[in-house]
C-alpha cells in the first residue's frame, strides 16, 4: 500500500519579527507575527491571495518559511488533490473572494488540511486578533499581502499543474533567470513603501510559453487516462430526466421558501437548458438536504430528487457540485442511511452513486478517504460508498442487485488501485460470497462479482483468497454459464490454489 504523502504547513511572519517587537507598545498585548501560510504537500506549496489559489516551489514565496509544521500524512492521490482544488479555485476561493480579514491564506491552508489529513491548522495561526489587523500597525501589512500572488514571478496559476515534461524544466530554468535580474517583491526595511514592481518581459514571455506546454501536457494526459480506463457500468437510460424534473416541480409547488425556489430554478438550468455547473449556487446542497429529508413533502420527492440527481452524475462537471457537500456531508450522510429508508429511496440512490462512476473525478470523488463525523461515527466517502454497493447486492430486488452489481465492479476496476485498501476489499469480497451463494443469479451480475473477485485478490493477495476457501461458494459452482465467467473462474482458482 502507498505509505502517504507528508504534508507540511509552512509558516511566513510578513512582519520580519516587527509584530512580536513592537504589538505591546502598539496594542498593548504580545503578538509573535502577522502570518501568512501556505500547505506543502506532492512537492509543491499552494496558497491563497487576492489573485486566487497559487502553487509554488516550496519556499520560495517569501523566502524560507519562519517555522515548518508537519500536519501529518495523506493518501489521497495527487490528482484527485489537484481536481479538488480546481473546484475550490472556481467557488470558495476565487481571487474574488479573498478578505485580508475573513478569508485569507490561513482559511485556505486550514480548508486544505481538513481535506488531506483530517485536521486543521494551529489556532494560534487563524484565531490573530481582527483588532491588529484593523489599527495602523495591521495596515502597513496589508498591500504586501495582496501583492503576494501578484508580484512573486515564479508562481503558477493552479490550472496548470501537472506531471512535468522535460521542455517544462527548460523553460522553467528560463523563468528562473530572467527572475534572478528583477527584483519584482522585495521586503523593505520601510514597510510603507509600495511593491508593485513588475516582472519583465522576459519572465512573461517564458512564463506563456510555460503556460502552452503545461496546457499541452495537461491535455495529453486526460487522454490516455480515459483511453486506459476501463469502461464503468452505468445506467444512462434509466430515467428521463424531463419527466423527473417536471414531477419534481409538481410535488413541490408552492412548498418552497424564496431562497428554495430560487435553487430549483438552478437547478432547471443545470439540467434542462445545459448550462455549466456553475449555475448552482452556494444553498444549492442545502435545498437538496431537504428535498431528500423533510419528511413532510412526501417520500415521492426525494426519490425524483435523486432521479434527477442520477441524471446530473454523468455531466462531467458534477465534480463542482460535489465539492460543495465537503463541509456538510448532506449527501453522503443520507447514502450512509441507505439500510433506512424505503426500496424506492433506495433504488435511485443506488442509481446516482453507481452513475457518479461515469466520469474519473466524480467516481474519485466516491473513493475519498478524509474522515468526517456522523452519529458518532467516523465517515468516509470510501465507506458510504462500498455500504451502499454491499445493501445493494445483498438486497432481495433484482433492480438493486443490478446496480450493487454494478458499483462493485466500477470500485474493483479502478484504475487508481492504491485507494481500493485491503479492508474495503475484504469487506465487498464477503459480499460478493454472499451474493454468490444465492440461487439463479443472472449471467452479468455473476461476470461483474467475478471479475471484481479477481481484482480484490490482486489488491489483498493472501485474505482474499482465503476467504474464498473459507467461506465458499468455490467460483466453479458458475462454471458453464458463458466462456467469460468460465475464464474468470479459471484466474481466480489459480489464486485460491
Amino acid at each position: 500500500m502507498d505509505e502517504g504523502e507528508d504534508v507540511y504547513l509552512y509558516v511566513y511572519d510578513l512582519s520580519g519579527g516587527m509584530a512580536a517587537r513592537l504589538s505591546p507598545a502598539l496594542i498593548g498585548k504580545q503578538v509573535e507575527g502577522i502570518w501568512h501560510t501556505g500547505v506543502v504537500a506532492y512537492g509543491r506549496e499552494y496558497y491563497f491571495g487576492s489573485g486566487g489559489i497559487n502553487i509554488a516551489i516550496p519556499g520560495t514565496v517569501l523566502h524560507e518559511p519562519l517555522k515548518k509544521i508537519l500536519l501529518g500524512k495523506t493518501f489521497i492521490p495527487q490528482q484527485v488533490f489537484e481536481e479538488y482544488l480546481n473546484a475550490l479555485a472556481e467557488t470558495e476561493f476565487r481571487g474574488d473572494q479573498y478578505d485580508l480579514l475573513r478569508h485569507n491564506c490561513n482559511n485556505f491552508s486550514d480548508t486544505i488540511s481538513q481535506f488531506l489529513v483530517g485536521s486543521g491548522i494551529p489556532s494560534y495561526i487563524l484565531s490573530l486578533p481582527d483588532e491588529i489587523l484593523n489599527t495602523s500597525f495591521g495596515q502597513t501589512f496589508r498591500g504586501l499581502i495582496e501583492q503576494i500572488s501578484k508580484q512573486s514571478p515564479n508562481l503558477q496559476p493552479l490550472n496548470q499543474v501537472r506531471e512535468r515534461s522535460p521542455e517544462y524544466y527548460q523553460i522553467h530554468s528560463e523563468i528562473e533567470a530572467a527572475r534572478s535580474t528583477n527584483n519584482t517583491l522585495k521586503m523593505s526595511e520601510d514597510l510603507n513603501q509600495s511593491t508593485e514592481d513588475h516582472v519583465n518581459n522576459d519572465v512573461s514571455e517564458a512564463s506563456f510559453r510555460l503556460s502552452e506546454q503545461i496546457d499541452e501536457d495537461e491535455r495529453k494526459e486526460r487522454e490516455e487516462r480515459r483511453k486506459n480506463r476501463e469502461p464503468p457500468i452505468v445506467f444512462k437510460d434509466a430515467v428521463d430526466v424531463h419527466i423527473e424534473f417536471d414531477a419534481l416541480v409538481g410535488l413541490i409547488d408552492g412548498k418552497l421558501n424564496e431562497e428554495e425556489q430560487l435553487s430549483l430554478e438552478e437547478l432547471h438550468k443545470y439540467m434542462l437548458e445545459d448550462e455549466g455547473s456553475w449555475a448552482l449556487g452556494e444553498q444549492f446542497l442545502v435545498f437538496v438536504g431537504r428535498l431528500l429529508t423533510d419528511k413532510s413533502l412526501g417520500e415521492e420527492v426525494s426519490v425524483r430528487i435523486l432521479h434527477v440527481l442520477a441524471a446530473a452524475a454523468l455531466k462531467d462537471d458534477v465534480i463542482l457540485m460535489l465539492h460543495q457537500d465537503r463541509k456538510h456531508h448532506i449527501i453522503m450522510n443520507y447514502a450512509y442511511d441507505v439500510d433506512r429508508h424505503s426500496v424506492p429511496q433506495q433504488r435511485a440512490l443506488t442509481l446516482f452513486i453507481c452513475n457518479l462512476f461515469e466520469n474519473i473525478g466524480s467516481s474519485e470523488w466516491l473513493m475519498y478517504i478524509s474522515e468526517w463525523s456522523y452519529n458518532n461515527n467516523q465517515m468516509s466517502n470510501i465507506r458510504v460508498t462500498t455500504k451502499v454497493a454491499v445493501n445493494a447486492l445483498l438486497s432481495d430486488d433484482v433492480e438493486m442487485q443490478d446496480r450493487g452489481s454494478a458499483i462493485i465492479y466500477n470500485i474493483a476496476t479502478k484504475e487508481v488501485k492504491t485507494v481500493v485498501f485491503d479492508d474495503i476489499a475484504v469487506e465487498l469480497t464477503m459480499a460478493v460470497l454472499q451474493f454468490l451463494g444465492g440461487d439463479s443469479r443472472p449471467e452479468a451480475h455473476v461476470f461483474r462479482v467475478l471479475k471484481s473477485l479477481l481484482q480484490f485478490c490482486q489488491v489483498s493477495g493472501q485474505d482474499v483468497p482465503q476467504l474464498i476457501q473459507m467461506i465458499g461458494p468455490h467460483p466453479s459452482k458458475f462454471k458453464g454459464q458463458s466462456e467469460r465467467n468460465d475464464q474468470l473462474i479459471q484466474e481466480i482458482s489459480k489464486r485460491i490454489r
